[in-house]
């Protein structure tokens, strides 16, 4: 009987070392799998990643695209504001606006420079703007150049402007109105905002010291400016000999020292002239 209860017991403990080993690998397993699913994931995750960032660009691409052209298209476009709805057809339209511009700017324009006509927004109470497309962008930009003539009237022109660029403009407003209460100069230039700050500082006078010792430098930079200029410009000089007994015989030799020694100062001079031309 012990013998079988010791038996049963070596079995027991076979068993559970048995279960163990299975856990184990049991959990290794589970762990690679868990790693090649990780992987593969990762990999496929880094490639929709990859995809998405080719399709955001093209995206962005196609907006400035679609920007630029929008942009182009509007390029020979004003906006007229306040002008009678009371036209029947386009002609009428066509000859209302032709007729307005020849009395109220000093543009030469025909008929046929009206490109394209058309009132913008819901009808109501208030005459809806009229967009207008003219045949060149020349006289677009005399149209706007001369829209002070309208100041005193009940009419006034304005760019057309794409969507995003009118909402990048409400949004500058408030800068300029900010910056104005500064004392600075601000003004919107289509999207973007220019500011320019106005300079109170004034000029300190110059004393009589400081006059008599700029004017005393002012000289002395003029007069080395002319001893360089004599300096540089010096002719070479004939090497003479001295017919006086005292002063001793010059030699070949000594001659030659003399004037290898000038022409290298010459060289060298017509070196330094030539760095400070081309600085």
């Amino acid at each position: 009987m012990e013998e079988i209860m010791l038996a049963l017991k070596n079995i027991q403990k076979d068993i559970d070392e048995q279960k163990s080993e299975i856990r184990k690998s049991a959990d290794k397993v589970t762990e690679r799998v868990t790693q090649n699913i990780n992987k593969i994931l990762d990999e496929k995750l880094t490639k929709l990643q990859v995809q998405q960032d080719q399709l955001k660009e093209k995206l962005d691409n196609q907006e400035k695209r679609i920007y630029f052209l929008e942009k182009q298209a509007r390029q020979r476009n004003v906006v007229f504001f306040g002008i009678e709805e009371k036209e029947s057809s386009y002609d009428n339209l066509q000859n209302n606006i032709y007729s307005f511009i020849k009395k109220y700017f000093s543009t030469d324009i025909e008929l046929r420079d009206i490109q394209e006509l058309r009132r913008v927004g819901k009808k109501g109470d208030r005459p809806r703007p009229i967009i207008a497309t003219f045949s060149t962008l020349g006289i677009k930009i005399n149209i706007m150049k001369q829209r002070g003539l309208l100041k005193d009237t009940q009419y006034y022109v304005k760019e057309d402007y794409p969507l995003q660029v009118l909402e990048k403009r409400r949004e500058l407003q408030e800068q300029v109105k900010i910056e104005k209460e500064k004392g600075n100069n601000a003004r919107i230039k289509y999207d973007k905002l220019i500011i320019l700050k106005t300079n109170n500082k004034r000029s300190l006078p110059t004393s009589p010291e400081n006059t008599t010792t700029a004017e005393s430098q002012s000289k002395n930079n003029t007069n080395t400016q002319v001893y360089k200029k004599n300096r540089t410009q010096k002719p070479n000089k004939p090497i003479q000999r001295s017919n006086s007994m005292t002063e001793g015989v010059i030699k070949p030799s000594m001659l030659n020292f003399l004037v290898n020694k000038n022409i290298n100062n010459t060289t060298t001079e017509q070196k330094d002239d030539t760095k400070e031309t081309n600085i």
